[in-house]
């Protein structure tokens, strides 16, 4: 993975305020790797389609199965 691709605050504050607990460093990672997952499959979705916009049904596409 290359970078961070959720806004750690947001995701500490959530776990927080729902749960009551506290959020390590790996969580961070371990969730913007599994978005990196998700966006990968939804742009080659996409392109599997011949569209060159991902849509929220390529991101929902395992749903469908």
């Amino acid at each position: 993975m290359s970078e961070v691709l959720v806004v750690a605050s947001k995701v500490k504050n959530y776990i927080k305020e729902k749960g009551d607990c506290n959020t390590s460093g790996e969580t961070i990672t371990a969730l913007s790797s599994t978005i990196e997952k998700i966006l990968e499959g939804a742009i080659q979705s996409a392109k599997a389609q011949g569209r060159k916009t991902v849509m929220a049904r390529d991101v929902n596409s395992e749903d469908d199965s």
